[in-house]
């Protein structure tokens, strides 16, 4: 601190009070006290004391990436413990990633491209690349520096990370693909035909009406959703048998009253039908 000047008035001009130590201690116009002291820096202080330079020199050359490559030697992003928009501004100006010989700038490069589709909500607030990297460095990229006029988003001409409207666009279109691919699978699936399983209760007349006839004039009954099925002959009392047979209809296409109505028309044969069992397939 020998450079610290006290006094630079010409030689013999101070007063007894200033030449004296001992009364120049107890002067408080000479020594004031410490609250209204001031802070003295040496005269000449090292320029690099009051430097802000900071950058990463020309990230679009290779000495610029070599530069980032060491700043993330021992870092995991420009700044801070997390992701941020520091990440984001430095990411949008790299075209390509680095080479792999730049092993610390690669693997940064890598992870920051997985949050492409969350940039926006990173924290933080995107500056310039001169107020981001190592001390002594100037930022000499091209194009780094955002117009004042235009917004954040349109700060650079290439976006890395794509846009939103790009996104909810392909989500768009993905979702109508999708939508028409089910259509499609559902049409081409038959649709579910409901059936009916019946056992009915065909009645002759007498003992002497001939079964083998009225079973045969009830299975000449065709239409379309019927399905005849096995068939015997139960006793009813007297001598007198029932036909008893099954049959499998189409609901939409086939209803019982239909059947008694056809069935009945054999009324040479026929005195009567009952649907004895009804059971959906």
């Amino acid at each position: 601190m020998d450079d610290i000047g006290i006094y630079s008035g010409p030689p013999g001009s101070m007063k007894e009070e200033e030449q004296d130590p001992l009364r120049r201690s107890q002067c408080p116009a000479i020594n004031p006290p410490p609250s209204c002291a001031s802070f003295l820096l040496p005269s000449a202080a090292p320029s690099f004391f009051f430097s802000s330079i900071m950058g990463f020199g020309d990230l679009k050359s290779a000495s610029g990436l070599k530069v980032l490559n060491d700043f993330l030697s021992d870092r995991s992003y420009i700044e801070g413990f997390v992701p941020s928009q520091a990440d984001v501004a430095v990411f949008e100006v790299l075209s390509a990633p680095p080479p792999s010989d730049l092993c610390h700038a690669l693997r940064w490069y890598n992870h920051i491209r997985s949050y492409q589709s969350q940039k926006n909500s990173l924290p933080g607030v995107k500056k310039p690349l001169g107020q981001y990297g190592p001390l002594g460095v100037a930022d000499t990229t091209s194009g780094s520096t955002p117009a004042a006029s235009k917004d954040d988003d349109d700060d650079d001409d290439i976006d890395l990370f794509g846009s939103d409207e790009e996104e909810d666009a392909e989500a768009a279109k993905l979702k109508e693909q999708r939508l028409a691919e089910y259509a499609a699978k559902k049409a081409k699936k038959p649709a579910l035909i409901a059936k009916s399983s019946l056992l009915l209760d065909v009645k002759p007349w007498d003992d002497e009406t001939d079964m083998a006839k009225l079973e045969e004039c009830v299975r000449s009954i065709e239409m379309d959703g019927l399905v005849w099925g096995q068939s015997k002959l139960v006793p009813v009392g007297y001598g007198i048998k029932k036909l008893q047979i099954s049959c499998v209809v189409e609901d939409d296409k086939v209803g019982t009253d239909i059947l008694e109505e056809k069935i009945t028309a054999f009324e040479d044969y026929v005195q009567s039908m009952d649907v004895a069992a009804f059971n959906k397939i």
